[in-house]
């Protein structure tokens, strides 16, 4: 079939058929999205087995949660990063914190507090190195935001998120940190240690037919919130990880790579009431004020809650 014999096909299935109240951005949506998998079928000579597996696929990706995952690694959440970053350039909106991708282990309602907060439970302090992350959030004019929320996620030692990993203490390594009077935020925590995908998982099952890993560098995940400020969704990557520039999931950044810093003085040591030396991460947060000139930073789709 040629492509506009494949698209008046469609307009019967679904345009022609409507009988009832029609969603007109919703029937837009399914109907370029019906003709364009039906012209790749056609393009590709795609045989009814192949289209069976391609559904049986995404049936089991979504029965086991790896849609998400799946999303990441196909660069769709990256892509849909890129055309916000985009749109902001469009509307004048330049020069605050580079925005990076969500992931799908967020969970909300962390324990929040001012200034500072451990994340870690302590579990894995003794094998991990400890890490100390600090930093000001600035509004688009560089000045000091207080009562900023900045909420942090991260994998423990296995590169495992709490939540997800039943072993895990309740919001071990989350946390929500408001901003004291001067804009600042600290926590203690445990650096944190790339992951890959389940190994027998959809995803990596996929990345391997396409001859891709699917490790991720070591990463501290962020929503960065202040009254008035656009959302801010992004990370950090831990400089030195073999994945640095190589994730799997595209979310590495310029300007998200900050240097970490390896204290061995016994004051400084001493000052934090620790035995052994620690890593230490500055890192300032710049948020944009809110404009009804560039789409919402809210983004709609589920998340964990606990």
């Amino acid at each position: 079939m040629t492509h506009a014999e494949i698209d008046a096909l469609v307009k019967s299935f679904i345009v022609d058929t409507a009988s009832g109240e029609v969603n007109p951005r919703v029937q837009q949506i399914v109907v370029r999205l019906t003709s364009d998998l039906f012209k790749a079928i056609e393009d590709l000579d795609l045989s009814p087995s192949e289209v069976w597996k391609g559904l049986e696929y995404f049936a089991e990706a979504g029965a086991t949660h790896e849609l998400g995952l799946l999303a990441a690694g196909l660069g769709l959440e990256r892509f849909v990063d890129i055309r916000m970053d985009e749109a902001e350039a469009k509307a004048g909106i330049t020069g605050g914190t580079p925005r990076t991708i969500e992931g799908p282990l967020y969970v909300a309602g962390a324990p929040k507090s001012v200034g500072f907060a451990r994340m870690d439970d302590g579990t894995e302090a003794d094998q991990g190195e400890v890490l100390f992350m600090q930093g000001t959030v600035y509004d688009a004019d560089g000045k000091p935001l207080p009562g900023a929320q900045v909420e942090a996620w991260h994998a423990n030692l296995m590169g495992n998120y709490s939540f997800f990993d039943k072993s895990q203490s309740h919001f071990n390594l989350r946390r929500t940190i408001i901003t004291d009077a001067n804009g600042r935020y600290q926590f203690r925590s445990i650096m944190p240690m790339g992951y890959g995908c389940p190994p027998e998982g959809t995803t990596q099952r996929l990345l391997n037919l396409l001859g891709r890993h699917g490790r991720r560098p070591a990463h501290i995940h962020f929503f960065v919130t202040a009254a008035g400020h656009r959302k801010l969704t992004t990370q950090i990557n831990i400089d030195g990880d073999e994945y640095l520039w190589d994730d799997f999931a595209f979310a590495s950044r310029e300007g998200l790579v900050p240097a970490v810093n390896r204290i061995t003085d016994p004051v400084e040591i001493d000052k934090k009431g620790l035995q052994k030396p620690f890593a230490s991460i500055d890192f300032d947060f710049r948020l944009n004020g809110e404009t009804t000139a560039a789409p919402t930073t809210e983004v709609e789709r589920q998340r964990a809650s606990a």
